[in-house]
C-alpha cells in the first residue's frame, strides 16, 4: 500500500506580507505549508490525493476565494477550507459556512487563533479520508462478489433468516449457508451487525461534501 503524502497547508491570498507571515507562523510549528498569490495558481498545483486544508482570502482579484471553494466543491474535494476575512465580509464568510467552509477568521486575529483551526482542520482531513479509503475498501470487497452472493447480501441486511431466503431463491438451506459464510469472509465482517454497518455506509453521503452550490448564487 503507497504511504499518503504528508499534510500541507495551503496558503492562498493575493497579499504577499500575508502570505509569507502565514507561512513563517505555520513553519514555526512544524507545519508544512505552500503558498500561492491567487486561486488559479492554487489551481494549477491542485492534486485531490495530497492531503491538507486551505487558508484562503475571501477578497482576492480574478476568482474569489468563495468561487475557488465552489469550483472545489463542484470537484468533489474534501480539503477543509479555513476563510480569512475582514470585517465586511462578515456575510460572505457565513455564506461560505453555508457552501461547506471549514472555519473562518476575521482580520486582525491572533496567531493562535489560526493555528488552533488548522490543527482542527487537518485532523479533520485526515478522519475524512480515513472514511473515504475504508468506502472505497468495503466497495471493493462487494464488487468481488458473485451474482448469488450478492443476492444473500441483500437478504442477509434485511433480516431474512436462512430458510426464507432458501424459499426465496429456490435452493437448500445448505446452500444458503455456505453462500453467507463466502459473503461473510469476502466482505471481511465478523459479525451481520458489521456485515450491515458496511452496507449502510456504502449508501451514505460521502463525508465533508457540502450540499450542491446554490444555483441562485451570484459571486461578488
Amino acid at each position: 500500500m503507497t504511504k499518503e503524502p504528508s499534510a500541507l497547508v495551503f496558503v492562498v491570498d493575493d497579499d504577499e506580507a500575508v502570505r509569507s507571515s502565514t507561512k513563517l507562523l505555520l513553519k514555526s510549528v512544524g507545519l508544512a505549508a505552500v503558498s500561492y498569490a491567487s486561486a488559479q495558481e492554487f489551481l494549477q498545483h491542485y492534486d485531490p490525493q495530497q492531503p491538507g486544508c486551505v487558508v484562503l482570502d475571501v477578497r482576492m482579484p480574478g476568482m474569489s476565494g468563495l468561487e475557488l471553494q465552489q469550483l472545489l466543491n463542484l470537484r468533489g474535494a474534501t480539503l477543509p477550507v479555513i476563510f480569512i476575512t475582514g470585517h465586511g465580509d462578515i456575510p460572505m464568510a457565513v455564506e461560505a459556512m453555508q457552501h461547506g467552509a471549514f472555519d473562518f477568521l476575521q482580520k486582525p486575529f491572533r496567531d493562535q487563533d489560526l493555528l488552533d483551526r488548522v490543527q482542527r482542520a487537518l485532523q479533520k482531513d485526515r478522519a475524512t479520508r480515513a472514511q473515504l479509503r475504508e468506502k472505497a475498501r468495503i466497495r471493493e470487497r462487494r464488487a468481488s462478489l458473485t451474482p448469488r452472493e450478492r443476492e444473500i447480501l441483500e437478504l442477509m441486511t434485511r433480516g431474512k433468516p436462512n430458510k426464507v431466503m432458501a424459499a426465496d431463491l429456490g435452493v437448500s438451506q445448505r446452500t444458503v449457508e455456505i453462500h453467507r459464510a463466502r459473503v461473510m469472509d469476502k466482505m471481511g465482517a465478523s459479525s451481520l451487525a458489521q456485515l450491515v454497518r458496511m452496507v449502510m455506509e456504502l449508501d451514505e453521503p460521502d463525508p465533508a461534501q457540502p450540499a450542491p452550490p446554490d444555483s441562485s448564487y451570484t459571486a461578488r
